[in-house]
C-alpha cells in the first residue's frame, strides 16, 4: 500500500517529511515528491502549488509515475457556513468544481460537460479516518461536507453566499475538486481536509502567521492519526 499526500502549503506537510523513514527525493513537474513510510505505511508526501491545473497536475503523477492506492489533500479554505469559524476543520463528503459553467448548453453550474457525475464523493472509509483523527484536535470543531474548488480567491460576501446557495457548501478553496476529479477518472479512493482560515459569511478571521501555527498542528495531527488508522 502506498498512500499519496498533497499539501496544498508546504508548512503543513514539511513536519510529515522531517519526521518520516525517508528513501529518496524525485523531481517531476516542478514538484519535490518525498518517498518513504509513516507508521509501516508507504508514502509520497507532495506541496502541489496553487490551483486546480498544478493539483491535478500532482495526482496524476502520483497516480502513474507512484501508483498510489490512495490519496489524501490537506490544506487551508474559507469558511462559507456562518457557523465555521479559523481553526476548524472541514472533512469533504464531496466536491464540486464552482467555476466550471456551461449553463449555456443546458449543464447545471458546476457540471463538467459530459461527464457522468456532478460532484466527486469522497472515499467513506477514509472520511471515517479523517472524523476520528480530528478527535484529537482540541478547541476547534470539525464539520463534514461539501467543499467547492474554483481557480478564484473568494473574499465577497456575496459571492459566499451565492455558493452556499448554489452549492450548500462547508467552505471554498482553490485545489481539491481537481484532485478529485482525477481521482475519480483514475478510480482512486481520496480525502479532502481544510483547516478553516477565514469565513466572510461572519465576518471571522485570523492574523495568518497564528493560522499558520493552528493549520499545521492540526493538520500533521490529523495525517499521523489517519496513517495509524489506515
Amino acid at each position: 500500500m502506498t498512500i499519496g499526500i498533497i499539501g496544498a502549503m508546504e508548512e503543513e506537510v514539511k513536519f510529515l517529511i522531517r519526521d518520516m523513514t525517508f528513501k529518496r527525493k524525485e523531481v517531476k513537474a516542478k514538484m519535490e515528491f518525498s518517498l518513504g513510510s509513516i507508521y509501516n505505511k508507504d508514502v509520497v508526501i507532495v506541496t502541489s502549488g496553487i490551483g486546480k491545473v498544478n493539483a491535478a497536475v500532482c495526482a496524476q503523477i502520483l497516480i502513474d509515475d507512484f501508483k498510489v492506492d490512495y490519496i489524501i489533500n490537506v490544506g487551508i479554505a474559507g469558511g462559507t457556513k456562518e457557523d465555521i469559524y479559523p481553526g476548524d476543520i472541514v472533512i469533504a463528503t464531496n466536491l464540486v468544481q464552482h467555476d466550471v459553467d456551461t449553463t449555456a448548453f443546458g449543464d447545471k453550474i458546476g457540471q463538467i460537460p459530459r461527464l457522468d457525475t456532478f460532484e466527486f464523493k469522497c472515499d467513506s472509509k477514509l472520511i471515517e479516518y479523517a472524523e476520528e483523527a480530528c478527535l484529537s484536535i482540541k478547541g476547534h470543531n470539525h464539520f463534514t461536507g461539501r467543499i467547492v474548488s474554483g481557480d478564484q480567491f473568494i473574499a465577497s460576501l456575496d459571492k459566499i453566499n451565492w455558493l452556499n446557495s448554489e452549492f450548500n457548501c462547508f467552505a471554498c478553496e482553490m485545489e481539491g475538486a481537481s484532485i478529485a476529479q482525477v481521482c475519480y477518472l483514475n478510480e482512486i479512493p481520496f480525502i479532502v481536509v481544510r483547516s478553516i482560515s477565514d469565513n466572510a459569511n461572519n465576518g471571522a478571521q485570523m492574523d495568518y502567521e497564528q493560522f499558520k501555527d493552528i493549520a499545521v498542528t492540526n493538520s500533521t495531527s490529523i495525517l499521523n492519526n489517519m496513517l495509524k488508522l489506515i
